[in-house]
């Protein structure tokens, strides 16, 4: 029988939800505006870091993706600036997860990139999954560097 950790002493496993499954949330600040943010995020750059390969994506609710390395899914709700949600399957799982992108400034000028993902099959998807979402965002820290200086040097 599998059993988690916790589970023996009473106590709920980390991340476990009654009405959502197991979930994850991860952030980090960017010292961008939420402007910044969002193109970066929505940049083609940017969606191959934490989308995966896509040959184009409408951001428009409703609009179904599928990538290279075999993750799919479709977009729910875009409000542009501000969040992404969408169903959110990667190649292996037999279930979708939801997947929810927000950005939320701060006032000390920056923006905090905001993964959250529910609908996790158990325990070991939502360490995996938190161990993904802590790489992109971190690869996201390095891109928005070179990203800026990109920008500034179009204008």
């Amino acid at each position: 029988m599998k059993e988690s950790l916790n589970t023996r002493s009473g106590q709920k496993p980390v991340g476990l939800t009654a009405a959502a499954g197991f979930q994850v949330g991860v952030r980090r600040t960017l010292p961008a505006t939420q402007e910044e943010a969002w193109r970066l995020l929505t940049s083609p750059h940017g969606l191959s870091l934490w989308l995966g390969e896509v040959e184009s994506l409408e951001l428009v609710r409703g609009t179904a993706f599928a990538t290279r390395e075999g993750n799919h899914g479709e977009l729910r709700v875009v409000k542009p600036l501000h969040q992404l949600r969408m169903s959110w399957q990667r190649a292996g799982w037999s279930a979708p997860s939801t997947l929810q992108i927000r950005l939320l400034p701060t006032k000390q000028g920056g923006t905090t990139i905001s993964f959250h993902q529910e609908k996790l099959k158990d325990l070991y998807a939502r360490e995996q999954m938190k161990a993904h979402w802590e790489q992109v965002l971190h690869r996201l820290m390095e891109a928005f560097d070179g990203f800026g200086r990109e920008e500034n040097a179009r204008e």
